[in-house]
């Protein structure tokens, strides 16, 4: 089939139609050719009203200065994720992502400018709402002050394993210091839980904590919500601290660290280094005291091999680690955690249910918890949600626990095997089938036994270890 110039752009139309981002592309005079569906929408402007427009006329907050499309049309240098906010014609603020391109003649000639954007506008307002109430609790109005926060303390924290009450002292004796803090540990395994009992146990309890998710936002906005941005930087943007400037002689808690763009990672770095941060756009430097403490759900080793997180910022931020066990790791624990949760979830509503059923008891030591404590308190939750009677049973809980099969059983000899060996004896056991049946393939392995690679190649560290010993 021969395709024929016209239906060769009539495809190209249908396609650009068919993008989830905005596609806005001008000619060399600046006036517009092309405006596609979602750039309406973004804009809350009518396709019609705005093809012919010229850029100014269609978006009259902006300036030759401002607007990214006639930048590259002047300079036919392309511009990368830079962000935008604009009045459109209608009042509506919008914010922007653009990824903005010149577009040239055969003779190298720049004949127009295409820009794609992506919405911000919602992000970019929670964004702003975060750091405006950070910023009322760091300097509140009015004669009463800021009321004190409620922090988890140690004592919050229900284990009987080894491992934990050692990493507890650990966390302990780092509070009293200054020295940044890495916690390691599975999502639900109560990462915020130790820093926020560090920050309570700290001198600078009395001072602000500031908590950053650096996965919950865009890179092109992470910067500014860290470090604060000067007026000018970008269009829209005003002098606004960053949550560094706000945990001034506070502790700052950056969480999922390795989610953190890598640029911005060495940004970050020189911050920490000079005790100084500068505004995105400003000039001034600012001298700031926090403390930082960060957290991260995957081994950093593998963040680091992987790419995902810097070597000189781990060693700048690895100074005191607390490594957390996940909850499969830790049997000892999940009849005490069950039995704490029931209790705080019983006397926060009048439910009829006075105790738990040994066969719930069994389906939690059997499952792998693959959400750990997390997962396990809100198991309960909804059990005691559900329950009607005085006993909480496994018809009560979730339908992935009814499939749970009985637990392996292990004859005891005498005294001389405990819980804790027999447990590690059928741990060895599985792991050592499930690499046979892998070929020694670590990866499938831990696909097989349902637990995360890193996990896998600490446990064989250990088996090896102890076959050498």
């Amino acid at each position: 089939m021969l395709i024929t110039p016209g239906m060769k752009q009539d495809m190209i139309v249908e396609f650009l139609e068919c993008l989830d981002e905005g596609i806005h592309i001008v000619n060399a005079e600046g006036m517009t050719i092309y405006y596609n569906r979602v750039a309406s929408q973004l804009d809350g402007m009518n396709v019609e009203e705005v093809i012919g427009m010229h850029v100014l006329e269609a978006f009259p907050s902006l300036t030759q200065k401002s607007s990214t499309l006639l930048s590259v049309l002047e300079t036919g240098k392309p511009l990368e994720e830079r962000e935008q906010t604009f009045m459109n014609r209608n009042g509506k603020r919008v914010t922007t992502i653009n990824r903005t391109i010149p577009l040239r003649s055969q003779q190298g000639r720049v004949v127009g400018a295409a820009e794609i954007s992506k919405d911000l506008t919602r992000m970019k307002e929670l964004s702003d709402q975060v750091l405006h109430l950070q910023e009322r609790i760091r300097h509140p109005r009015g004669q009463r002050g800021q009321e004190a926060q409620r922090f988890y303390s140690f004592d919050d924290i229900v284990t009987q394993n080894r491992s934990m009450l050692r990493e507890i002292e650990r966390a302990k004796r780092a509070a009293r210091t200054h020295s940044p803090v890495l916690v390691i540990g599975e999502t639900g395994t109560g990462k915020e839980l130790f820093v926020q009992a560090i920050h309570r146990d700290s001198a600078r309890k009395s001072q602000p904590f500031i908590v950053q998710n650096c996965a919950a936002i865009p890179a092109s906005l992470l910067e500014g919500i860290l470090f604060g941005t000067a007026r000018g930087a970008f269009t829209g943007a005003e002098d606004r601290p960053g949550l560094v400037e706000l945990a001034d002689g506070g502790t700052l808690f950056l969480d999922e660290i390795h989610a953190m763009p890598i640029d911005l990672q060495a940004k970050l770095l020189r911050v920490l280094e000079d005790g100084q941060v500068r505004r995105v756009g400003g000039t001034e430097l600012r001298s700031f005291d926090v403390r930082v403490m960060v957290a991260t759900n995957e081994d950093p080793l593998l963040s680091i091999r992987e790419g995902r997180l810097r070597r000189d910022l781990y060693y700048r931020i690895h100074v005191v680690g607390i490594h957390l066990p996940p909850l499969r790791e830790r049997p000892e624990d999940i009849e005490c955690l069950t039995r704490y949760f029931f209790r705080k979830f019983k006397g926060q509503w009048n439910s009829p249910v006075e105790r738990i059923a040994d066969e719930v008891l069994e389906a939690f030591m059997r499952y792998d918890w693959p959400g750990n404590v997390r997962e396990l308190e809100h198991t309960v939750e909804g059990a005691l949600n559900l329950a009607l009677e005085e006993e909480l049973r496994q018809e009560h809980l979730p339908r992935h626990f009814h499939a749970v099969k009985p637990a392996q059983v292990i004859r005891l000899q005498g005294n001389q095997t405990c819980l804790r060996e027999a447990l590690q004896e059928v741990e060895a056991t599985m792991i050592r089938e499930a690499m046979r049946e892998a070929n020694e393939n670590v990866l499938q392995a831990a696909k097989r036994l349902g637990i995360p690679r890193q996990t896998l190649q600490y446990k064989l560290k250990k088996l090896n270890k102890g076959k050498r010993g």
